[in-house]
């Protein structure tokens, strides 16, 4: 993030390697569950916005020819309960400063495009799941891992999740392939799940009983309102969906890895 400065010069860094044809940029202020920054949308543009901005200007001019961007899914918005699942096409409708900043990034990008000419791909991922996850996914494994019993037996989302490894196998595929090319592209494992779901395959995986109480959704929304965790019970119980028919269409690509497969990975780094 400390090279991500709007104004960081990048001069030195390309000519000492002259021949880059593609930069794929992955680095990011990420979203920020309790921020402390009294100006929370000026810092993200500041390193989302202006710093990707400032990096794809000079890279442009030092002659590379496409900038792979990782955006984020929260870009199409935070769920869609009651709604078809995001597309690429979708009008854009990000709600916090994280995901403006993210929107703001891929729309200056595409007018530096049209302006220049330099080849722009955006990725879209919902959660990513791999070795190394945190934040609720890591803590769901750990509870499965000691046997806790979690309130989660009775949900019936559906959730788009992509593995790690189908997310560079992803970006792989579209560092030089003609057809990606100014083109934004969602991505997933193209296998939705329940919360309820996701649990029992992480048991499978971890070769652990699931102990999983049926209790109400509504239950569990209530009882959120009351102890101020509407958050994350909105996170485990709402919908967040993509499609990647396009992706797959576009690219010939399809998810190598399967969710059970990239599990036993995480079981193994654990």
């Amino acid at each position: 993030q400390g090279l991500l400065e709007k104004d960081t010069n990048y001069t030195d860094l390309f000519k000492k390697h002259p021949n880059i044809h593609t930069i794929i940029h992955t680095a990011a202020r990420v979203h920020v569950m309790n921020e402390t920054n009294s100006d929370p949308l000026t810092a993200f543009r500041n390193i989302n916005t202006f710093g990707t901005l400032n990096l794809a200007h000079q890279a442009e001019k030092f002659g590379v020819k496409r900038f792979i961007y990782m955006s984020s899914i929260k870009v199409n918005g935070e769920e869609t309960t009651k709604k078809s699942p995001y597309q690429a096409t979708d009008t854009p409708h990000p709600t916090d400063p994280y995901a403006i900043s993210k929107y703001e990034a891929e729309e200056g990008l595409k007018k530096l495009s049209q302006e220049t000419g330099l080849e722009i791909v955006i990725i879209r991922p919902p959660l990513i799941y791999g070795p190394g996850v945190k934040a609720n996914f890591l803590a769901m494994l750990r509870a499965i891992q000691k046997g806790i019993p979690l309130p989660l037996g009775a949900i019936h989302n559906k959730r788009s999740l992509v593995a790690l490894d189908n997310l560079v196998d992803l970006i792989i595929t579209c560092i030089d392939h003609p057809k990606a090319a100014n083109q934004t592209f969602m991505v997933s494992d193209d296998a939705d799940v329940s919360t309820t779901e996701l649990l029992q395959k992480m048991a499978q995986a971890m070769g652990k009983k699931t102990w999983l109480l049926p209790i109400p959704e509504s239950w569990l929304r209530a009882w959120a309102k009351i102890v101020g965790k509407e958050d994350v019970i909105s996170r485990l119980c709402g919908s967040l969906q993509v499609d990647i028919q396009h992706t797959k269409e576009t690219l010939g690509w399809t998810p190598p890895v399967t969710m059970a497969e990239q599990l036993a990975k995480i079981k193994q780094s654990l």
